[in-house]
């Protein structure tokens, strides 16, 4: 499945869009000689010029890859260990699940953690450390944690005077801004800044909105350096090669999460259990919808899906049109035709949403046109505020 770094023979001439990490001898020098950590996953990859099927993620041929870490051993920089976020450094634990440390078997480097109680690096793990090196796929949702793991890796690196570097990626929902901004009062690790649902940034630019606004711990300013894309702007489509966590198998799915993940805070399952995740919703009680149905079970990503052995009935979405801003539609038609109301919502959706507003307009009877129009003055003071940290048109 791999090759060796020696192999690397990308083009970026074609206007497709190029990683960061494929860009590796542009900044692959300044790691000479520092002690290096590495924040990544399964996404964190170095493409070589080979085509081939890379799996089932998408029906046209895909690139080959090595991993960051293996591409950086080769070329002998010196990696400490390694952080895994959410879902792990192989991408494969459920959503929530809690992932522990351990040691990467090819490699033997020591891989902790960020997610569970140790969220951010501490002292000790850091010690023997100069640069941590960011690399990690984002789908520019503000409820995907991994941009709140980059704000911890960032908080602790101003705390112990370590450099951070990130390696930047295209974001796919990166083409529009949109929803709710979060407030104070309902930040988690699912929200941790006053941005909007789709936030319309990459994790370069998001890194350096933490940094500018100084939403870090007591305005901790950490050195910081990101490293650009190439042949990218916000409106430039791009298709994830490798899926960013068990749940977003694809394109289609990661264009409905930011819409659909609201579904997570309610009694409908968004088809988790299947392999239809994110692309499709349903509850056993939605009988009003006919046509169709599907019934989750365990898999990947999902060992104990809601409603599991349970027919639910709802909508199929896997051939909507790309969406081009957030859709509310889903969840207030779902709420409408839901025939018991007392229970459709869980406390989950407030922090969701980063608001109680939302769900008492749609409880209201609000339509989806009306709660969004509310949105327009805080999304307006954001892109003023976001300008200032775009490094992509």
């Amino acid at each position: 499945m791999y090759a060796s770094a020696n192999e690397i023979v990308l083009d970026t001439k074609n206007n497709t869009p190029v990683p960061a990490a494929d860009l590796i001898g542009k900044w692959v020098a300044d790691l000479r000689g520092k002690r290096v950590a590495i924040v990544g996953n399964q996404t964190s990859v170095v493409q070589t010029g080979d085509t081939i099927r890379f799996d089932s993620w998408n029906k046209s041929p895909q690139l080959r890859f090595t991993h960051l870490v293996d591409t950086l051993l080769s070329y002998k920089v010196d990696i400490r260990r390694v952080f895994a976020p959410e879902h792990g450094f192989r991408g494969t634990a459920d959503a929530g699940a809690k992932v522990s440390d351990g040691v990467d078997e090819k490699t033997g480097l020591a891989i902790i953690s960020l997610y569970g109680n140790n969220k951010k690096p501490t002292r000790e793990q850091l010690e023997d450390v100069d640069v941590i090196l960011f690399d990690i796929q984002d789908v520019g949702a503000r409820f995907y944690t991994y941009i709140s793991t980059l704000h911890y890796v960032m908080e602790a690196a101003a705390q112990y005077g370590k450099k951070v570097i990130v390696l930047d990626r295209p974001n796919p929902n990166g083409h529009y801004v949109d929803g709710p901004i979060l407030e104070k009062e309902h930040q988690s690790f699912v929200g941790m800044h006053p941005v909007p649902v789709v936030h319309g940034m990459t994790m370069g630019e998001y890194a350096q909105m933490i940094k500018g606004e100084k939403w870090l711990e007591g305005g901790l300013q950490p050195e910081l350096q990101v490293i650009k894309c190439e042949n990218y702007n916000h409106q430039t489509p791009y298709s994830i090669p490798i899926p960013p966590s068990p749940n977003l198998p694809n394109d289609q799915a990661i264009n409905l999460y930011p819409s659909l993940c609201f579904f997570e805070g309610t009694d409908v399952s968004v088809g988790r259990g299947t392999d239809m995740q994110f692309q499709v919703y349903g509850s056993p009680s939605l009988v009003r919808y006919d046509g169709f149905a599907f019934t989750p079970s365990p898999n990947l990503g999902a060992k104990r899906p809601k409603f599991n052995g349970k027919k639910c009935y709802g909508v199929d979405l896997r051939e909507h049109p790309k969406l081009e801003k957030l859709i509310l539609d889903f969840v207030v038609d779902a709420f409408a035709k839901a025939p018991t109301k007392t229970n459709f919502f869980n406390s989950f959706f407030t922090k969701l949403a980063g608001t109680e507003q939302l769900r008492k307009q749609i409880e209201s009877g609000m339509t989806a046109g009306e709660i969004s129009a509310t949105w327009e003055a805080g999304i307006k003071d954001y892109l003023f505020m976001r300008q200032k940290y775009l490094l992509y048109d």
